[in-house]
């Protein structure tokens, strides 16, 4: 099957199928080693201090 034939069949899906397919979709891609490292990467540099709280990115896009 083709992408775009799976692209066509998704289109035909009820909304609560669709909603099944997404959750799978992304079940999948968060399997990944790839996705893995970069998590891990990701919650080091959260676990080092290496983040923005939600008040500092407010700030920014204020411009203060």
């Amino acid at each position: 099957m083709t992408v775009l034939q799976l692209k066509r069949e998704a289109s035909r899906l009820k909304p609560r199928d669709l909603k099944e397919l997404r959750a799978h979709l992304m079940r999948l891609s968060r399997s990944t080693p790839e996705w893995r490292k970069s998590m891990s990467k990701k919650l080091n540099a959260v676990a080092a201090g290496k983040f923005v709280t939600s008040e500092q990115l407010e700030a920014r896009i204020r411009g203060d």
